[in-house]
């Protein structure tokens, strides 16, 4: 937990960085195959949804402990020493909102950390102590809870996979910590894969998401949170006009099972993949076995290294991400068929799941 961005791994010739601390209407010509058929046309008036939505949207803000690291000019002195062993208190700020109106409240983990102490408040001004249920640094989720005097007002998931490419958005949370701000945009892509981890799956939007923003959510013009903004590529730590976004198709089953268990367990092969990319554009793509755990599940259903996994449970499987995802669904115990070749024959095998270790720290 910080109090200004952080730079966020990605891949090659990409950078993102975590949204951590701290629109106006217009008129376009329409398309049209002359001049003369030219129509102008309004672009939407978010002024009722924003004050539908924007009482379930919160701010929230961390509190914690962290070891003091020693200034740059005094790491490798003697001086050095005086600085370790220290704990110094942390503070942050993100988004959140609330899908419950018991108190239920939806956030990035990387919002939250290692608090020690987090605090809810709402567009009225009351402030709230929240209890962490449960977090999923995977797909950096958290879900809150706090107990308010009466029932606050929620907000409902829409469906991600539903969205199109083009569709506008309505971006809201709190950034640099003004809060109660809301950002309009579109779908700019989906699918988004930025280094953040094995399910990046992201919405990517031109809404403006600033540090603070992280945690918040994204609605479509229905006021269903289709996506929780949660990363920004930016050379200078602040809106470039691409934001990134959880979908909410993803979130919502990781939100159900916290709630529920206050973790998340996946399944998982024990294999290490890659893609299989075939030499002529009509081949098939495929997903080739590099290594087996020794005692993990997949040698113990008999998978070996070399195989070519070509279905789960008879669904074609083309890229090892969608494996990884397809199995990390099914529930840790349940069996799993697999479709694979080995040296040119085809074969079936049935694994038994097993349970997803935790990400080392």
């Amino acid at each position: 937990m910080t109090s200004t961005p952080s730079l966020h791994p990605a891949p090659p010739r990409r950078r993102a960085i975590l949204a951590l601390s701290l629109a106006a209407p217009a008129v376009l010509a329409g398309c049209a195959s002359t001049p003369a058929q030219a129509q102008r046309v309004t672009l939407p008036d978010f002024a009722d949804l924003a004050e539908r939505v924007l009482p379930a949207v919160v701010n929230i803000a961390v509190q914690g402990e962290a070891v003091a690291q020693p200034p740059p000019e005094f790491r490798g002195t003697p001086f050095e020493r005086y600085f370790r062993g220290r704990r110094e208190r942390t503070q942050g700020a993100g988004s959140g909102f609330v899908i419950d109106p018991a108190g239920f409240v939806v956030t990035n983990n990387h919002v939250v950390g290692t608090s020690t102490r987090v605090t809810v408040s709402l567009q009225n001004g009351t402030e709230l102590p929240a209890r962490v249920v449960g977090t999923d640094e995977l797909t950096d989720l958290a879900l809150l809870r706090v107990e308010p005097r009466a029932a606050l007002i929620a907000v409902a998931w829409g469906s991600s996979n539903a969205m199109r490419v083009g569709q506008w958005v309505l971006a809201a949370g709190n950034p640099f910590g003004l809060g109660g701000t809301v950002t309009s945009g579109i779908v700019s892509a989906r699918g988004r894969e930025i280094g953040a981890g094995p399910f990046d799956d992201f919405i990517q939007t031109d809404a403006a998401i600033n540090p603070g923003n992280s945690g918040g959510p994204l609605f479509n013009v229905a006021g269903e949170v289709i996506g929780i903004s949660t990363a920004i590529y930016s050379p200078s730590g602040a809106n470039a006009g691409i934001g990134f976004a959880t979908p909410s198709d993803l979130a919502r089953p990781v939100i159900d099972q916290l709630r529920r268990d206050g973790r998340v367990e996946r399944g998982w092969l024990g294999v290490s993949v890659q893609d299989l990319v075939p030499e002529t554009p009509t081949g098939r793509r495929a997903v080739l076995v590099t290594d087996v755990v020794q005692g993990g599940p997949s040698q113990r259903g008999g998978l070996r290294r070399g195989d070519v996994v070509l279905a789960v449970n008879g669904e074609r499987t083309e890229t090892s991400r969608a494996l990884v995802r397809y199995v990390a669904a099914i529930a840790p115990g349940q069996p799993v068929r697999l479709s694979v070749t080995r040296e040119g024959r085809s074969q079936e095998l049935t694994v038994q799941v097993g349970r997803r270790p935790p990400t080392p720290s």
